[in-house]
């Protein structure tokens, strides 16, 4: 028996959630098959879901066929709620991409496949949709071979048609003198099929109709014969969480897919030195669930017990939770209109954060704020829904904010001293930029005559241990890397906390000697339309301060590739569809940080008095007759010890 985790994708709107309703009825799943637009589809059984008729939260479905378990996760097609699709795609054997016959590829779909090639998912297609009115099969097919892989196979009813044999024949000699001599049998069609599949080297595509129970039935026989799972049960445990949710009593239930081995309830795991103990076992299906005493590698379950346990992380493996693709541009401030105290708000949305991760809900205790970064504005109305629903608070949200941050140009050393009396600390780092989208780094290059063992590693953990502010605008730094030079201890006065305040110091010191950068969010911007639009298209790119390629016409047809600032474009798509009359293609893709295009006026915005911020000044502090005595920042490399 093999375990086999599908899960399902598409643009919002291309018939996902009722291809999955239908798999499930035809699977003896579900009893009867539910439709969005009736809201009561099996797997968006979350009120917001069927009030809004999209799907928010990736669920899943499980079922036997043909001695194998099928565990089936439905995802959000809406940008919004991206982040939790690509969670769920971490732990995919498989996925389907639906695309539809009439709208073909979408914003989202490319976002999808670019994903799936980074997560190296094998991926089938189906062309839904195809008893619309407009709808147009062998033109998306040659779309998606455009657009997405040349190597789409599409598929009539069976894998073992002629023309399928053609298409691995033209791609392999070996394979064209069996195909020539008559004797490429099935056996060896199925077998190269499903190797070439599972490394992603061509991709099966069927059609059909989803809402009329069209194609959907046969498209899976095909792929149940096609897919290959081998999970290894004697290993030790390990498995990866995706999803955190919260039952009815309040509850923390921690779903995970086991990569090897197996897990039973009572089996322990440790977290930062504490023990839990796993107290049930959980396989959904919808809203419903069994309770299991064990499972092995393959499968996904959800466990009570955890209350350690992050997204991303792999429990039983030694790595921290990972960093995703697909992060949030905008932050937004919750406003309550309530009786509590904002710290008891605060801390419902401690809970929300361990369930959405990319929400990173921050609480800015100067201010007594809630801030919560964001994909859009559908996200924050959700948000509004679930704070009622959930924990019956009243709450809005002020007009969401681009995020920004903030780099150096230049390399430079940073000092930080503190030494008040009975205290004592010094550190030196190099700080350099590097390149864009890579992060905070740290190298280690203090001798240990200099400074402990731990004394370095607390170095590193301060720099970690939350986002630094920058000089300009008090964003957050990134694309640095820091190189612990050297720095100094003392064996009676060093004291907890003494080289947080150095690392601190000597950062901020490093900063007022660097060219600062301010940095906003791009998107990555693909626009298709009628060739009469590119003057316009072109304009509104320029408008928008961004930059583009050449533009690719055809006679009837413009596509326009470009970078643009995600808060001149972040409102496009409605002035988009209103010129185009919704016939033309808009594709916004996250695209990292670069160059602010209007720093001068983002800083006079932001306001930021680097000389006040709370957490961090650039001075440093030496001990001079008995007394701690400040000395300003261009003055304090002369006074360090580790240089004298």
């Amino acid at each position: 028996m093999m375990f086999k985790t599908i899960g399902i994708l598409a643009h919002v709107d291309a018939g996902k959630t009722t291809f999955s309703e239908q798999l499930l009825y035809h699977m003896d799943s579900i009893k009867e098959k539910g439709r969005v637009d009736n809201q009561d589809a099996h797997l968006d059984y979350h009120a917001l879901e069927r009030a809004r008729g999209i799907t928010i939260f990736a669920e899943q479905g499980r079922f036997q066929y043909e001695g194998d378990t099928y565990t089936l996760i439905d995802t959000p097609g809406h940008v919004d709620f991206s982040p939790e699709m690509e969670r769920a795609i971490r732990v995919m054997d498989y996925a389907i991409v639906i695309v539809s016959a009439v709208e073909g590829i979408q914003g989202h779909t490319e976002t999808v496949w670019q994903l799936l090639q980074k997560y190296n998912v094998p991926t089938f297609l189906f062309i839904n949709k195809t008893d619309r009115e407009g709808a147009n099969p062998q033109e998306v097919l040659a779309a998606m071979r455009q657009e997405l892989s040349e190597e789409i196979l599409w598929i009539e009813e069976d894998y073992h048609e002629e023309a399928v044999k053609e298409w691995l024949a033209e791609r392999d000699e070996q394979l064209l003198d069996l195909f020539l001599a008559g004797e490429l049998d099935e056996a060896m069609v199925k077998q190269q099929l499903q190797q070439q599949i599972a490394a992603r080297q061509l991709f099966v595509c069927m059609t059909g109709s989803a809402l009329k129970d069209e194609g959907v039935y046969p498209f899976f026989e095909q792929l149940a014969k096609l897919t290959m799972t081998s999970f290894d049960t004697i290993a030790p445990f390990q498995a990866e969480v995706f999803k955190i949710r919260h039952d009815a009593s309040g509850q923390r239930l921690t779903f995970m897919k086991a990569l090897q081995g197996r897990l039973q309830v009572r089996d322990a795991f440790t977290f930062d030195k504490t023990t839990e103990k796993v107290t049930e076992i959980r396989q959904y299906n919808g809203a419903k669930f069994e309770t299991v005493t064990s499972v092995e590698a393959g499968e996904v379950f959800a466990v009570k017990g955890l209350s350690q346990a992050a997204i991303g992380q792999v429990l039983g493996g030694t790595e921290d939770a990972v960093g995703f693709e697909l992060v949030p541009t905008l932050q937004a401030k919750v406003v309550y209109h309530g009786a509590l105290h904002m710290k008891e708000v605060w801390q419902q949305f401690r809970l929300l954060n361990e369930e959405e991760p990319s929400l990173r809900a921050i609480w800015q205790e100067q201010l007594q704020e809630i801030h919560v970064h964001v994909m859009g504005v559908i996200q924050l109305e959700v948000l509004v829904e679930v704070a009622k629903e959930r924990f019956n608070l009243a709450i809005t949200f002020a007009d969401p904010q681009i995020i920004y941050k903030e780099t150096i140009a230049s390399t430079v050393t940073g000092y930080g001293h503190f030494e008040p009396l009975k205290h004592y600390a010094e550190v030196h780092l190099l700080m350099e930029p590097i390149a864009r989208g890579s992060g905070i780094q740290f190298v280690n290059a203090c001798h240990a005559d200099h400074l402990s063992i731990g004394n370095m590693r607390l170095v590193e953990q301060h720099l970690f241990e939350r986002e630094h502010h920058g000089l300009l605008t008090g964003s957050a730094l990134t694309d640095m890397k820091f190189t612990l030079l050297t720095g100094r201890g003392h064996v009676e006065y060093t004291s907890g906390g003494d080289f947080r305040e150095a690392t601190f110091r000597a950062l901020r010191q490093g900063l007022e000697q660097a060219e600062n950068i301010l940095l906003e969010p791009y998107y990555d911007v693909k626009m298709k339309a009628a060739s009469d639009f590119i003057g316009r298209m072109m304009f509104d790119v320029q408008q928008a301060h961004g930059t583009f390629e050449p533009p690719v016409m055809t006679e009837t047809t413009a596509m326009l590739v470009g970078k643009v600032p995600v808060a001149t474009f972040m409102n496009y798509s409605a002035i988009f569809a209103a010129y185009t009359n919704g016939k033309g293609a808009l594709s916004l893709q996250f695209a990292g940080y670069d160059v602010c295009h209007n720093t001068e006026e983002i800083i006079a915005q932001k306001n930021y008095d680097k000389n006040a911020d709370p957490l961090y000044t650039s001075s440093s502090i030496f001990c001079k007759k008995g007394k701690g005595e400040v000395i300003p920042w261009d003055e304090a490399e002369q006074a360090m010890h580790c240089l004298k």
